[in-house]
């Protein structure tokens, strides 16, 4: 956690800030940018450090292993560091929110996510689900991490935004392909293996119970994530909408001035009608 503390604030102070200045940011793209960049460069670093141990352990190439040998009270180093490590960060993150002097509205926002981050790994964690944990904390990071890069390359030009569009993509396949993760080991692998039972020294949890909680909250936080993005498309939506409106309106003519209208009705007057002299040389 100190460690997560004294690397966001070298990130902050050597890059992040001299961006800011060359930029010239609004405060509220200042804010979103330095949230944007320090998630940019931990889901970088986590989803790297997460897929080469998926890797090495052939968590991917066999499904089984997921739920197989269950409860996995033992693990690699690298993947019980990884896991301390998640914990450090995200609990970091909350001493942030004063350091970062973090707007009052958009305390409650980060708190919550904060929040989900802590008790699904914990949860992961203390369940001994740390092999489903991992797969699906590295595919969340995945689609998060596409989706602040695409944020800030936002920032750096507004007409780029493509990156949106694959990111919505992505999180739409993100969030079927953890619910399809968590009901085959959880609904099917678990409840159909030998090792029933609840064993807190041997760190059993597989009962009926603790299976419908543990799928109720990933079902819940998946729904509640959807529900996030449906909101977010339809705000850029309508924005998308307004702007192209403001384009396509016609700007109207300027009126004539008063004093302009003056000087063209003198203009008149004085091409219009004729002198003394010339009415006497025509009379002539």
């Amino acid at each position: 956690m100190l460690v997560a503390i004294i690397m966001h604030a070298i990130l902050q102070e050597y890059v992040l800030d001299k961006l800011n200045r060359k930029k010239h940011f609004s405060k509220t793209k200042h804010s979103k940018f330095n949230e944007s960049g320090q998630l940019s460069a931990f889901y970088l670093f986590s989803f790297g450090w997460g897929a080469s141990v998926l890797l090495s352990e052939n968590f991917l190439y066999n499904p089984v292993t997921l739920w197989e040998d269950y409860p996995h009270t033992l693990m690699p180093f690298q993947m019980k560091f990884y896991y301390i490590c998640q914990l450090g960060y995200w609990l970091h993150a909350l001493p942030e929110l004063y350091f970062q002097k973090t707007k009052k509205e958009d305390i409650p926002r980060q708190l919550v996510y904060i929040s989900l981050y802590l008790a699904h790994i914990a949860g992961a964690y203390i369940l001994n689900l740390n092999r489903l944990g991992l797969v699906l904390l590295v595919l969340h990071y995945f689609v998060e991490l596409v989706f602040h890069v695409s944020r800030l390359v936002y920032f750096s030009n507004e007409n780029r935004q493509s990156g949106f569009t694959i990111w919505a993509v992505l999180f739409v396949l993100g969030r079927l392909l953890t619910l399809s993760l968590s009901v085959l080991t959880i609904g099917f692998g678990l409840a159909t293996a030998e090792n029933q039972g609840f064993d807190l020294a041997a760190g059993n949890f597989n009962i009926l119970f603790v299976r419908i909680t543990v799928l109720a909250a990933i079902c819940l936080t998946q729904a509640f994530m959807m529900w996030k993005f449906i909101n977010f498309q339809l705000r850029r939506w309508r924005e998308h909408n307004q702007a192209q409106t403001l384009k396509k309106k016609p700007v109207p003519a300027k009126s004539k001035s008063k004093k302009d209208k003056a000087n063209g009705v003198n203009g008149v007057h004085s091409h219009g009608a004729d002198s003394p002299r010339q009415r006497k040389e025509k009379s002539s």
